[in-house]
């Protein structure tokens, strides 16, 4: 549920200390042998492997925690929570220490075993989250995940090319004088919940009758699509390729930063809502870094400059606290109560998924 420049797939950030010392040998006499222990196997660099959204930690901050831990930083990226899921089940919950899944993967992983309890003892700084953001079903009592970042998959206008006042639901991108303009994500959940509501179902819809009616009228509406686009989709937007796009309200943060016509909103049948947490897998092999990690991420600073540099809201009342009153209450990145109630978050489908899939693919194959 995805961001800024973009990290590069695998960003190496080093720390400056060496920490290996060599001790003199132990003296020893022929009258009076004296055991010696073997030597302390060589280490290297202290490091945290993490495997996350494409722009989606401050460099800045990074940067930081390398300096104060000496802890190494390698990053990783995906453009989707298939993606990541795919990856760390094939591996077997190894290879990384920490992952950032959206809400419903958050709980597919943790019914699956890929995902390890959180030690909050080690968290100093686990009292900055806000308590409204936890203890949701998908995770009860946050045993396996940490929130990070929280927003919504939403309406993006460029108000100069498109009168953003005509759009006030998701039913309006289907009207003809915005084919060729529209841009979507490669998200399967949030196009069928798209589908769903303007079908006039709920989300999370089990139901195969209901899945391929949002399929149908996903149909009629992919001839309009001109882009779909997940990695950076601020990116067309900016470049003028598109005028419309259904995307993260943080890529819509930032692409306001650069375009003073674009408008952010949040459609009559409900926005998708989504909170991306820290996990850590199971097969994990620096599992006390990354509770380091995770702890340095907690404090308000680190969220205040997350909020601040990628537009998405923090679960971190420590956070938000420092934050200028004009972005406090920029509803792009914190949205309205009231639009918070008409949200949904997705949830774990189990097996119902294969069924989205199917019809995700048919579509994107133009069938």
């Amino acid at each position: 549920m995805k961001k800024w420049l973009a990290l590069a797939a695998a960003l190496l950030i080093s720390g400056c200390s060496d920490k290996s010392e060599t001790q003199a040998p132990a003296e020893t006499t022929a009258a009076t042998p004296v055991a010696t222990e073997a030597p302390a196997p060589a280490t290297g660099p202290q490091k945290v492997v993490i495997y996350n959204w494409t722009e989606y930690i401050p460099a800045a901050v990074l940067e930081q925690f390398t300096k104060e831990t000496g802890i190494e930083v390698e990053y990783a990226t995906y453009e989707s929570n298939e993606a990541m899921y795919a990856k760390i089940k094939l591996m077997e919950g190894k290879g990384y220490d920490i992952a950032v899944p959206s809400t419903f993967y958050v709980e597919k992983m943790r019914k699956e075993g890929l995902i390890q309890p959180i030690k909050k003892d080690l968290l100093a700084n686990y009292g900055n989250l806000d308590a409204n953001m936890m203890n949701k079903p998908y995770d009860p009592n946050n045993d396996f995940s940490v929130p990070y970042l929280w927003g919504a998959t939403s309406i993006a206008i460029n108000n100069k090319d498109v009168d953003a006042s005509k759009i006030t639901k998701w039913a309006d991108l289907w009207k003809p004088e915005y084919a060729g303009k529209l841009m979507i994500m490669d998200d399967v959940r949030d196009n069928f919940y798209v589908g769903l509501r303007v079908a006039g179902f709920q989300n999370n819809s089990t139901n195969e009758e209901e899945i391929k009616a949002a399929y149908e009228k996903l149909k009629t509406l992919w001839p309009s699509i001109k882009v779909i686009n997940s990695d950076s989709p601020k990116t067309p937007l900016i470049q003028g390729n598109v005028s419309i796009g259904a995307i993260w309200n943080g890529e819509a943060y930032m692409a306001q930063q650069e375009m003073e016509d674009l408008q952010y909103i949040y459609p009559e049948e409900g926005a998708v809502l989504w909170v991306d947490s820290f996990v850590i897998p199971k097969g994990a092999a620096n599992v006390e870094n990354a509770h380091k990690f995770i702890d340095f991420m907690l404090r308000a600073e680190s969220a205040k400059a997350a909020i601040e540099e990628l537009g998405y809201a923090a679960p971190n009342t420590a956070g938000i606290a420092l934050l200028d009153e004009a972005l406090r209450n920029n509803k792009t990145v914190f949205p309205a109560a009231e639009d918070i109630a008409k949200g949904s978050f997705h949830q774990d489908l189990g097996e119902t998924v294969l069924v989205y899939e199917k019809y995700w693919e048919l579509l994107k194959a133009g069938q």
